[in-house]
């Protein structure tokens, strides 16, 4: 017996109907492979409230990217004048009048819980609102959809594109968007490297081929990657790569307000007609508007989706129709599930933006931003270490005196010099002297602006006053009113 398998790939009947050009081009991505092919997404441009106010953060939020590197900040000496650097180099870290050094990664640390309890705080209250408005990949993906409507225009111009042979038309504009895709993902990655080395100086150095060669590496990947990113993974981005999605879920509540279809008012929906009734049915219409006009490509009346980010322009194209069949706004809001759940029961709905879970995620954040603010108020400007020689621990001079090798390390993080006095106390007799400087307490020593100065210091104790073991000890240094006590241990080493 023989088996034939056809494996040719059946096309729809004549019959079937015309196909649209929507789905003849979501047709070439369907494939027979182990992964589902991205689907186009042809989002329609609507007007509206969120849609301004998506306009207006858009514009401020990269206007703060692409300007923040130019800000000079007039700095002593030969310090950098750039308002906003990390610099490596140097192992600074500026930020206007304040700078952090290394030791002080506890600041970022803390800038970086402070910023997760934020963003938990605002999903429990108001959903994805950074989703929605304030992340970067939203917010170069909706720069790059403006551009391609800029070439391609609206969504059925676009589908009508994408579906229709290649012509001298489609090819210039396809073209041309993607230059200006990748024009825009180059002015990304360029300003990316302004943020790590003078600005001025390094726009010129790169153009001669004498910039570090990570300025050259970092920008290349950052323009590839938004590139890639916001021009053809976009939604796959918050879908699959980004976890935000997937953690939300432990904040969410049916107390936080999201982008809600209210469904005690939407249903029964169905096609309406002018002359019609809306007597026992709902106020929705079944036009799709929010569907065509979602960035992500989901329906909003499924109720909440992983997919969804928030963004309200489902709200706007919504509004619009309402408006068009002279029903109330609102049908798409922010709104809670148990508000919806209330009204559909008859009930008057209650909001509760107090409750355990955004009382935890406040009383975090303000324990975390006092801790932070305690501690960069009580930063001192002069930070001294002491480092006792190990080898050897100890001297026994030709009299019987004993001598310690010590390296003050003294941080000024001041933008000035400092000079700083030393001590030392806490055994009874012991002499303090430092290379090139004359015998006798206090020692003076000049500490430059911004650096770790090591100095060199000894302290002999005479043969009277030699102990055995160890003893504690400590140095004293003053700076102006301040003062530092440095607990360090003097060696004797064995009894005499």
């Amino acid at each position: 017996m023989t088996l034939i398998i056809d494996r040719t790939r059946q096309t729809p009947a004549a019959s079937s109907g015309p196909v649209s050009a929507a789905e003849r081009q979501r047709a070439k991505g369907r494939g027979t492979g182990l992964y589902k092919a991205r689907v186009p997404i042809y989002p329609k441009l609507v007007h509206g409230p969120w849609r301004w106010l998506k306009w207006a953060l858009l514009i401020a939020m990269l206007a703060i990217y692409y300007i923040t590197p130019w800000i000079r900040w007039e700095r002593p000496g030969a310090l950098p004048d750039q308002a906003v650097l990390v610099d490596f180099d140097g192992g600074r870290f500026y930020f206007f009048w304040i700078q952090l050094w290394p030791q002080e990664v506890y600041f970022i640390t803390g800038l970086l819980v402070l910023a997760a309890l934020a963003l938990f705080l605002t999903t429990a209250l108001f959903g994805r609102l950074w989703c929605g408005y304030a992340c970067p990949q939203t917010v170069w993906t909706d720069l790059y959809i403006y551009i391609e409507r800029m070439f391609e225009g609206d969504r059925n111009a676009r589908m009508r594109l994408d579906a229709a042979p290649m012509s001298f038309n489609k090819a210039w504009r396809k073209t041309g968007k993607h230059l200006v895709w990748i024009g825009v993902a180059f002015g990304t990655g360029g300003a990316w490297i302004f943020y790590f080395h003078d600005a001025p100086t390094l726009i010129r150095t790169f153009w001669t081929g004498d910039a570090p060669i990570t300025a050259y590496v970092s920008c290349l990947l950052l323009t590839g990657t938004t590139y890639l990113f916001a021009g053809h993974m976009r939604e796959q981005v918050c879908t699959y790569m980004c976890p935000w999605p997937r953690i939300q879920g432990a904040m969410l509540d049916d107390q936080s307000f999201q982008v809600t279809y209210r469904y005690d008012r939407g249903e029964p929906r169905g096609p309406h007609k002018k002359s019609d009734s809306w007597e026992g049915r709902g106020d929705c219409i079944d036009c799709n508007a929010c569907v065509v006009a979602c960035p992500m490509g989901i329906d909003i009346r499924n109720g909440p989706q992983l997919e969804c980010i928030n963004c309200g322009l489902c709200i706007d194209a919504c509004d619009e129709i309402m408006v068009k069949v002279d029903r109330p706004k609102g049908l798409i809001a922010y709104d809670t599930d148990a508000a919806v759940a209330a009204r559909a029961r008859g009930e008057k709905p209650k909001h509760k933006l107090v409750r355990p879970r955004t009382l935890y995620y406040a009383v975090a954040l303000t324990l975390v931003s006092g801790l932070m603010v305690w501690g960069f108020l009580g930063r001192k400007e002069l930070d001294v270490h002491a480092l006792r020689d190990r080898n050897p621990a100890m001297i026994r001079l030709s009299d019987g005196a004993i001598r310690n090798g010590y390296t003050l390390k003294i941080a000024n993080r001041s933008f000035e010099p400092t000079t700083v006095e030393v001590r030392f106390a806490g055994i009874e007799g012991a002499k303090l002297r430092s290379p090139g400087k004359p015998a006798g307490e206090p020692l003076r020593f000049e500490i430059e602006p911004n650096r770790v100065t090591p100095v060199r210091v000894f302290v002999t104790v005479p043969y009277e006053q030699v102990g055995e073991g160890q003893q504690g000890a400590a140095f004293e240094v003053r700076a102006g009113d301040e003062r530092q006590l440095v607990q360090t241990a003097f060696t004797f080493g064995e009894q005499r």
